[in-house]
């Protein structure tokens, strides 16, 4: 395996699958797909949705598969352990439903948490470029993480929280991820009819609660994690996930938030929101077959 070669990446999420064709070479995507994972759906119908997009993707020969996922998960195995969310895929080996889908060798399928293929897609083609060690936080959901040094994930050692990890760091006596999220968010604004979106919304029209949230939140954010960006030597932060696209009411306080990190030159949204992942994981795949052909070649 190549920079040359074609690469099948997925993305899947709590309420979506994405799937793309990615051209390792140039880093484009070549075709993309978004399918909606209905949460009634059992485990034969999301399987179905989930290898279908991938298929639906392929053009001609392909070189090998990335599958950007959040955890738990077996990563080295392909095997869900998922329980709070796509709870019917847990234990299910997705490896070789992939494989068999998509007439594959199993080998040439590799899976990544999915806050590292985000911040792998943007430090390869977003926000992140150029930057030796790069952070990057997904803000949705829940809230993801992942720490780049010289383009290889980092998640041990005393510079990087535990698994690299921030959403169960402590902040205020509670798992920060309690503080930083979606439902975070929304149960602060008190309004259970609205989403992110529609706060949004309401705060750029003057809606002071509404705005306050946002500050709270941005603030939360550098709180949590201006340790973390210090002890790493981060030069960058990308922030990513759906609440990223709301940065006009974000990015200021993060920035005032987080001015007193030596070192932290970027604090930016991501430029590849929608295919970030995919490219993330595009990329880890083709390392990952390429040492193992190397491996290969060597018996």
């Amino acid at each position: 395996m190549s920079d040359r070669g074609r690469m099948v990446s997925i993305d899947l999420g709590g309420s979506h699958v994405s799937a793309g064709l990615i051209d390792v070479a140039s880093g484009r995507v070549r075709t993309f797909l978004r399918v909606p994972l209905p949460p009634d759906s059992g485990r034969d119908e999301l399987l179905a949705r989930i290898t279908g997009a991938a298929a639906d993707v392929v053009e001609g020969a392909v070189d090998g598969v990335g599958v950007a996922v959040p955890g738990p998960f077996d990563y080295a195995n392909g095997v869900c352990l998922l329980t709070h969310k796509l709870e019917p895929l847990h234990g299910v080996d997705l490896r070789r439903e992939l494989a068999d889908a998509l007439r594959s060798a199993p080998a040439s399928i590799a899976f990544v948490n999915d806050a590292d293929a985000f911040l792998l897609g943007e430090a390869w083609c977003g926000a992140a470029r150029g930057h030796g060690r790069a952070a990057g936080v997904t803000l949705g959901t829940g809230l993801g993480s992942a720490f780049l040094e010289d383009g290889r994930i980092v998640d041990t050692g005393p510079r990087v929280p535990f698994e690299g990890s921030l959403h169960l760091v402590p902040y205020r006596g509670r798992p920060a991820e309690e503080t930083v999220s979606r439902a975070a968010l929304l149960r602060s604004y008190g309004d259970p009819r609205l989403d992110v979106h529609d706060v949004a919304i309401r705060a750029r029209n003057g809606d002071r609660r509404a705005r306050r949230v946002f500050d709270e939140l941005a603030f939360a954010l550098g709180e949590i994690t201006a340790p973390w960006l210090d002890s790493f030597g981060a030069s960058c932060l990308v922030v990513g996930g759906s609440i990223s696209q709301a940065w006009d009411l974000l990015g200021r306080g993060l920035q005032g938030a987080l001015a007193s990190v030596d070192g932290l030159e970027t604090i930016a949204a991501a430029e590849r929101v929608d295919d970030a992942a995919l490219l993330g994981a595009a990329r880890h795949a083709a390392a990952t077959v390429a040492r193992g052909a190397r491996v290969g070649a060597g018996q």
